[in-house]
């Protein structure tokens, strides 16, 4: 959805952990198809994948902690709302100098994003 929404060019990094679907051979050639370099962390590094950890900690605190579905498609459907409304366009990042991802986005111009927290 990201890929088809942003049309990224060539040069985006996508970092995982080694999770199997990301390790997947069909996973990892759609990627390198689209132009997108392939980052893993180490075995047993989960400090590589801090932002992503820190995300699912916030989905689970700011929501679904609180929250009891009354099925699977209110609960797909919520935290669809999360991230796109709130997350993505709402709620300040710290690493993204307390701006919300779509603002830091648009700031950027379709430059190739640069986060201060991860330089390079």
């Amino acid at each position: 959805m990201a890929v088809e929404q942003r049309r990224p060019t060539k040069g985006l990094m996508h970092h995982s952990d080694q999770g199997s679907q990301y390790t997947a051979k069909d996973y990892r050639d759609r990627l390198r198809a689209l132009g997108i370099t392939v980052s893993m962390s180490r075995k047993g590094n989960p400090h590589d994948n801090a932002v992503v950890e820190s995300f699912f900690s916030n989905l689970k605190n700011e929501l679904t902690h609180q929250r009891r579905f009354e099925n699977q498609d209110q609960a797909r459907s919520e935290i669809f709302n999360y991230i796109e409304i709130f997350y993505n366009r709402q709620r300040a990042h710290a690493t993204l100098q307390y701006i919300s991802p779509v603002t830091y986005e648009e700031q950027s111009n379709g430059a190739q994003l640069n986060c201060p927290s991860n330089p390079g």
